[in-house]
C-alpha cells in the first residue's frame, strides 16, 4: 500500500477538538468562578478533566474535549476571567493514526471520542512530542511500510500497560508547536514513569522521538481539585 492510499483508507468521521490549559492561582483567583466555567462547559456538551498539578509550572490543569472550538475559547476566557494566570496550553484533535487502518471500529471510536477521565486512574501527565527530522535521523524520509512496522512495534510495547495506563494521543501538526499531544492516566505516578520509560526503548522512540515538557498531577472532581489547590 502506498502512503496516499494508507492515508485515504483511514478517512472517516472527524475527531474532537482538544484544549489543554495549565494555570497558576493567585490572590485574585475565584474558585467559584472556576467551577462555574467547568459546569457551563459540561452543560454545553464538553468533557472537562480537572487536575491538580505538581511542581512549579502550574497549579491547575484542564483538558477540554468537544466538537466546537468556540466553546473551548469561551472556557479559556472564563477561567482567565476567574483569575487563573495561564502558564501553558496545547491545541490538538483526537485522531486515528494512518498506521491503524485495520483496527476494529470500536477502537477507532474510542480514539476519536474517548470518555474521560477513566475510573480508578487519578495519576495524570501530559506531554507534547514530535518525530525527528534531522540530518541523520529523519522519520519522514522512511518508507511508509518501515514507519508502520515501527509503530506496530511501539504499540505492542504500549499494550503491555493495558489496564494500568490509558493513553490518549491527539494530533497537532499545524495546530501547535509539536506534532502530537500525549495524555496519560494511571493508578499511580509510578505507573506513568514505568510506561514512559519502557516505551522509550523501542526504535520508534529511541531513534526518532523528541519530547516536550511534562505536566504532571492528580485528577479528581473539579470541586475537590479547586478546593485543594486553593487551600479551602
Amino acid at each position: 500500500m502506498d502512503e496516499q492510499a494508507a492515508l485515504d483508507s483511514t478517512a472517516g468521521p472527524p475527531g474532537w477538538a482538544v484544549l489543554h490549559l495549565f494555570g497558576r492561582v493567585g490572590p485574585a483567583t475565584d474558585g467559584l468562578a472556576l467551577l462555574a466555567a467547568v459546569k457551563e462547559a459540561e452543560a454545553a456538551g464538553d468533557q472537562v478533566v480537572t487536575a491538580a498539578l505538581l511542581g512549579h509550572k502550574a497549579d491547575l490543569g484542564f483538558m477540554v474535549l468537544g466538537d466546537d472550538p468556540w466553546r473551548q475559547r469561551a472556557f479559556q476566557s472564563a477561567v482567565a476571567a476567574a483569575g487563573l494566570e495561564l502558564a501553558g496550553s496545547y491545541v490538538s484533535l483526537t485522531e486515528v493514526s494512518e498506521y491503524a487502518a485495520g483496527v476494529p471500529e470500536a477502537m477507532k471510536e474510542a480514539r476519536l471520542h474517548p470518555r474521560l477521565p477513566p475510573e480508578g486512574k487519578p495519576a495524570f501527565c501530559f506531554y507534547p512530542m514530535s518525530k525527528r527530522r534531522g540530518e541523520t535521523e529523519n522519520w519522514y524520509l522512511l518508507p511508509y511500510e518501515d514507519r508502520k512496522a515501527q509503530m506496530m512495534g511501539h504499540g505492542t510495547v504500549g499494550r503491555t500497560f493495558a489496564g494500568r495506563v490509558l493513553q490518549v494521543v491527539t494530533g497537532s501538526t499545524g495546530l501547535d508547536d509539536w506534532e502530537w499531544g500525549v495524555t496519560l492516566f494511571a493508578g499511580t505516578a509510578a505507573d506513568l514513569k514505568d510506561c514512559v520509560y519502557t516505551m522509550r526503548f523501542d526504535e520508534a522512540s529511541a531513534r526518532y522521538a523528541e519530547f516536550g515538557p511534562f505536566w504532571t498531577g492528580m485528577v479528581a472532581e473539579a470541586s475537590e481539585v479547586v478546593d485543594r489547590v486553593l487551600g479551602r
